[in-house]
């Protein structure tokens, strides 16, 4: 017993050690303009086109408020397989930032990011650049949690991000 509570003193004390925020950051090449681009990701509603969270659960459920896109543009999420969620653009600098806030309910979780768009390639292409940031305060769990946040978020943003080039490329 003594042993046991020992081991949980020692991960407790590590997890304090453990890094209190985190980043994911992922990119892409989309061979279209940073418009074209912009266009798709400043609309809530396009992001079901391209977002892995909706094609793992296409019977979530999304209410949308606030601008129809662009700053304000709000939704809320309910999933039984991806999470409750909620999601708010705080910035919207056409065509080169998508600021957003995002909240998880569950966890009482909420963290920052932002898509940035660039000129990229030859031609009209766009470096997509897609960032998400939070701290995990004091918990210790989550500190543990944090560990994997870039390989399990990452993940995901990849995804949808390769998702996302090919809608767009297939537009042309």
């Amino acid at each position: 017993m003594l042993a046991l509570i020992l081991i949980v003193i020692v991960l407790v004390a590590i997890a304090f050690a453990l890094p209190r925020k985190y980043e994911v950051v992922r990119s892409i090449d989309i061979a279209a303009s940073p418009d074209k681009v912009f266009e798709q990701i400043n609309d809530p509603r396009n992001w079901a086109k391209w977002t892995v969270w909706n094609q793992r659960d296409p019977a979530m459920k999304i209410d949308y408020s606030g601008a129809a896109s662009g700053e304000g543009a709000k939704w809320v999420w309910r999933s039984q397989s991806e999470g409750n969620g909620e999601m708010e653009f705080t910035r919207s600098d056409a065509p080169k930032l998508l600021a957003y806030k995002l909240y998880f309910p569950d966890f009482d979780s909420r963290s920052t990011g932002e898509l940035a768009l660039v000129p990229a390639g030859i031609g009209n292409g766009t470096r997509l650049t897609w960032s998400n940031r939070g701290d995990l305060g004091n918990n210790p769990m989550r500190r543990w949690m944090g560990l994997a946040m870039d390989k399990m978020v990452g993940s995901d943003f990849d995804a949808g991000l390769r998702n996302l080039q090919s809608l767009l490329e297939k537009q042309g």
